[in-house]
């Protein structure tokens, strides 16, 4: 029986505000995880790195049950993640003396992404006690449709990848797709890996309606909206949304300010933020050159709270994506009745079933994605439809049903 579990997520904080530059659905994955492990009983201590000495260094907010511990290694302030790997002794040094000191025993560890899985194992020769390893993504995936040597991953990142996969004790895959890389790019032992997906929480997304979502966020009842809500940065492909709307505009005149708005949830569009992001600069800049800025609003980032009246509003979510290991801004969107236009690539091909609650297209192709744009928005009846498959669909990933599995794994493990 696990009574207690050590959760590593050395960049990634549960508590942090979502949208920004580093933060997304790795750190909704692991909140939730710990607060549906919390209400079963199962105590579960998170450890992240203290990038601020404003942070309480053990954080019960989460969930009765689980605290978020912040472990002070390198400056309590944000650093690149290029050298966090230099911080992860005094790391995984301060968490084992944690929980010496505190006298807690923990039944088994479960890391997140390749530099926690370094401490874990670590840490598991420290407790004497096995890990599970989730990387969400993966090195060798990214660098395969990396078009900028600034967007390559590290050899260093990939060989912890591939070290991690030779010394976990089981390893979670988001899909079969994942499941494959890991087996034939990365080595993994076909035996250890066990494919569970990310969940949603069907209690905070569900379908609202839709002029009552549209006036919370400011949006006029008549208006066609499309949604695109994630992090800002190059591999999310949003300028490939940029120059689709151009399209829509210069091919369907009824397309206009009057009748069409398309909100960008993430970031920060301020001037600070555009010198800070060199993404979110870019795309203000390709805004303004397609004259697109009476259709197109930045908002950035928001809470989850708040993003549920966005893709209740929304008429359809757009992820242009080069690359998702799954995509969970796409699950939430469907849980709530919205379909999806996502890149026919990763864990998307397989999330969003082409026809029934969305539409896939090649990445990087404006055309196809107005044509798909276009096609939903032409048609409501089809539209009505596709979004209610995607909400059923939802269903079956509910974080309860996502922890049965993942508890699965840790009593096989244990």
């Amino acid at each position: 029986m696990i009574k207690r579990i050590a959760c590593i997520s050395v960049h990634t904080s549960p508590l942090a505000t979502l949208g920004g530059k580093d933060t997304g659905g790795m750190n909704v994955y692991v909140r939730e995880v710990a607060r549906e492990c919390a209400r079963r009983g199962i105590a579960i201590d998170v450890f992240t790195r203290s990038a601020s000495t404003s942070n309480l260094r053990i954080d019960p907010r989460i969930a009765p049950n689980a605290r978020v511990i912040h472990v002070p290694a390198g400056p309590e302030a944000p650093i690149p993640k290029g050298e966090l790997r230099s911080i992860l002794p005094a790391f995984t040094e301060w968490i084992c003396a944690f929980g010496k000191d505190e006298e807690v025993g923990y039944d088994i560890i479960h890391a997140h992404y390749w530099l926690s899985g370094l401490v874990a194992e670590e840490l598991g020769k420290c407790w004497g006690v096995p890990f599970v390893q989730t990387f969400h993504t993966l090195a060798e995936l990214k660098n395969q449709i990396a078009q900028r040597p600034e967007d390559l991953e590290s050899d260093e990142r990939t060989a912890g990848e591939c070290h991690v996969c030779s010394v976990a004790g089981r390893i979670t895959a988001a899909t079969s797709v994942e499941w494959d890389q890991l087996v034939h790019i990365y080595g993994a032992g076909s035996s250890i890996i066990r494919t569970i997906p990310p969940g949603v929480d069907t209690a905070r997304f569900n379908p609202i309606e839709p002029t009552y979502a549209r006036r919370v966020i400011g949006v006029g009842k008549s208006h066609r909206v499309i949604v695109f809500a994630g992090r800002i940065e190059p591999l999310k492909g949003i300028d490939t949304l940029l120059r689709a709307i151009a399209i829509l505009r210069t091919r369907y005149p009824e397309y206009s300010p009057c009748n069409l708005c398309v909100p960008i949830v993430g970031g920060d569009p301020s001037e600070a933020g555009a010198r800070a992001n060199a993404e979110m600069g870019r795309l203000l800049s390709l805004r303004d050159e397609l004259d697109l800025g009476d259709l197109i609003t930045f908002v950035g980032a928001q809470d989850q709270d708040s993003l549920h009246f966005y893709f209740s509003a929304a008429d359809c979510l757009v992820m242009p994506s080069h690359y998702e290991s799954f995509g969970m801004v796409a699950l939430e969107a469907m849980a709530c009745g919205t379909p999806v236009i996502c890149s026919d690539v990763g864990g998307l091909s397989q999330l969003v079933r082409h026809g029934e609650t969305g539409l896939r297209v090649p990445p990087r192709d404006p055309e196809a994605l107005a044509d798909a744009i276009n096609y939903l928005l032409s048609d409501e009846p089809r539209r009505r439809r596709m979004g209610h498959s995607a909400a059923c669909l939802a269903e079956d990933y509910d974080w309860a049903r996502i922890v049965d599995k993942l508890t699965e794994v840790y009593e096989e493990l244990v």
